[in-house]
């Protein structure tokens, strides 16, 4: 009897529902796929606090909302948001066998399939979109082939069609027609991620709350920029009538002070004025929005990549600095691609090997690996030196790291420097021939000294013997240490060093001839 397969919740499998729908929009359902609902237009701070309590304290409709519409209307929030989930979209996925069995492999190779299929990528984009909301959820759309349960299509579900149970405000449940409240999500039929952006509920955890007060404060500051905008330049056109004016009279006075803007042309009493105040004398407003703005911006970027420099490096710095923060954006990267892969272990990757292959001790792990050149050279060098003082490492390790494939047989294959062999002489010499070098030109040998050393150890003891002769026969001659001592004080200048000078010389004369004919 088969062991029923349970998800990583205790949740039972059940494979009839596996093909089927579970999430589908209805136009007259509780999902409904169009809404024109708005939450952002009129959006002010009391409205915007209390949405973001609203979502605390476990209705987050609005604020899911509003996170859409942030994306929408705001280009800098669109903007560092998209840099953010591209970061980790751009790594290409990598998978690991559990072990080196025949089947840990078989396993391994047909999740690379999974991950090499083009919708893949589509999967991890779509649950990226947790970043900003707190969590995503994807339903997958599993098929049968003809001996294999493979998935066909993964359907991103709008946020507001879930909620967060009451008890611990962490499960995810379905919002239904029969289950208002929510229901349990059936096994193996969703990826759930829930970015870990900071401790605490996951709906309190998405950087649209975040970003929340910085994108209102923007909001009204843009909006007096373009107030500000239409008018400025322009004079202050002040009308001043006497005291004896009627309402009509002010009335008439106000329209004409309105009209000169458009018409250029006004007809008042001579009794009344209009005076131009010079717009010069309120200096600065001009720049008081955009530096709200840019402030605004700043802190969006450091909430959401980290940093502001390579997003908004303007005129505040150099490229050099914008260098140093991009490591700051690197570890966010690295935490954001480690999380999504996570998620994509735990929801994908072990039910395709449980409902194909069933329960495993060991799982095949997809990762995004992000390695800079610099940390892979000092690994390497490392896994070098251990293999140099006796350790054993396998292959396949090394492979994965430096994204290399085993080669086949017949492959041609690339050999260590040290192992190649040495051009010969005459092959050097045609090789200069060829290229239309002198053949005196091109470099000699790198072992010509070795081979004037090996020419004169042939002649060592013609050399050396009238030097040593005399020294070991007042040793064999005496009778004691003292006596030899002696012995060889009386030598003096007996020792011929000559033949040893001239061999020296010669060789000396040769070397630098070789020198000076390379040169």
């Amino acid at each position: 009897m088969e062991r029923q397969l349970l998800d990583h919740r205790g949740e039972p499998v059940r494979k009839s529902e596996l093909k089927q729908e579970d999430a589908a929009p209805r136009v007259s359902g509780i999902r409904q796929a169009w809404s024109g609902r708005s939450v952002a237009a009129g959006l002010t701070p009391e409205k915007l606090a209390r949405i973001l309590r609203a979502a605390a304290d476990g209705d987050a409709d609005s604020y899911l909302h509003l996170a859409e519409e942030m994306e929408e209307r705001e280009p800098h929030y669109a903007s560092v948001l998209g840099t953010r989930k591209r970061a980790v979209l751009g790594v290409e996925p990598s998978v690991s066998a559990a072990g080196d069995s025949a089947q840990d492999i078989k396993i391994a190779e047909e999740v690379r399939e999974l991950v090499e299929a083009p919708i893949f990528e589509d999967l991890c984009a779509d649950l990226l979109d947790g970043l900003g909301k707190g969590f995503s959820a994807v339903e997958i759309m599993w098929d049968r082939r003809p001996d294999r349960w493979r998935p066909r299509a993964y359907e991103h579900r709008h946020p507001t069609w879930f909620r967060f149970d009451r008890d611990t405000g962490r499960e995810l449940l379905l919002i239904d027609e029969d289950a208002i409240m929510g229901r349990r999500l059936p096994a193996f039929k969703y990826a759930v991620h829930y970015p870990k952006l900071k401790t605490g509920l996951p709906i309190r955890g998405g950087l649209a709350r975040l970003a929340a007060w910085s994108y209102l404060f923007k909001n009204y500051g843009v909006k007096d920029w373009m107030a500000f905008a239409e008018t400025f330049g322009l004079p202050i056109r002040l009308g001043k009538y006497p005291a004896s004016a009627t309402q009509e009279d002010v009335d008439k006075l106000f329209q004409a002070v309105a009209n000169i803007g458009t018409d250029a042309a006004a007809a008042v009493p001579e009794s009344m004025m209009i005076e131009f105040i010079d717009a010069a004398k309120s200096q600065g407003g001009e720049s008081l929005f955009e530096r709200l703005a840019d402030w605004t911006d700043r802190q969006v970027s450091k909430a959401v990549i980290g940093q502001t420099m390579t997003t908004d490096e303007g005129g505040r710095g150099g490229r050099a600095q914008a260098s140093v923060h991009d490591e700051v954006r690197g570890d966010i990267t690295k935490y954001d691609a480690r999380q999504l892969a996570k998620t994509l272990n735990r929801d994908l990757i072990q039910p395709y090997v449980d409902i194909n292959f069933g329960r495993q001790e060991r799982y095949p792990h997809l990762d995004f690996p992000i390695e800079e050149t610099e940390e892979l050279k000092v690994w390497f060098s490392a896994v070098k030196d251990f293999v140099d003082r006796g350790g054993r490492v396998r292959q396949s390790q090394v492979r994965e790291r430096l994204k290399l494939d085993t080669p086949d047989d017949d492959d041609e294959l690339m050999v260590p420097a040290s192992t190649r062999e040495t051009p010969q002489p005459e092959e050097t010499a045609d090789a200069a021939n060829r290229s239309g070098v002198a053949v005196n030109r091109s470099e000699a040998p790198a072992d010509e000294i070795d081979d004037l050393a090996d020419e004169s150890a042939g002649e060592w003891r013609e050399v050396i013997d009238p030097m040593t002769d005399p020294v070991i026969a007042a040793i064999e001659a005496a009778d004691s240490y003292e006596d030899a001592i002696a012995r060889l004080d009386e030598l003096g200048g007996a020792t011929d060093i000559a033949p040893l000078a001239k061999r020296l010389a010669e060789l000396t004369f040769k070397a630098r001839g070789d020198g000076d004919a390379r040169d």
